[in-house]
């Protein structure tokens, strides 16, 4: 099982991740910050997690 996870320092909010993969983040604030709803993973949401990791422009969101 891998850990997901968002760097709120790097977030900029551009709403990518959620609009993407609503399944394991979400909106945090007013700002769109996000949030992971789902922290571990495995199995065939690993490969949406990958996925959300490479399309972070701001490379905020890591898995590990």
């Amino acid at each position: 099982m891998m850990q997901l996870a968002v760097a709120s320092s790097r977030c900029q909010g551009h709403g990518r991740c959620y609009s993407l993969f609503p399944t394991l983040f979400a909106c945090a604030d007013d700002d769109g910050h996000a949030e992971v709803l789902r922290s571990d993973v495995e199995g065939p949401i690993l490969d949406s997690a990958a996925r959300a990791v490479r399309e972070c422009p701001e490379r905020a969101i890591t898995l590990g």
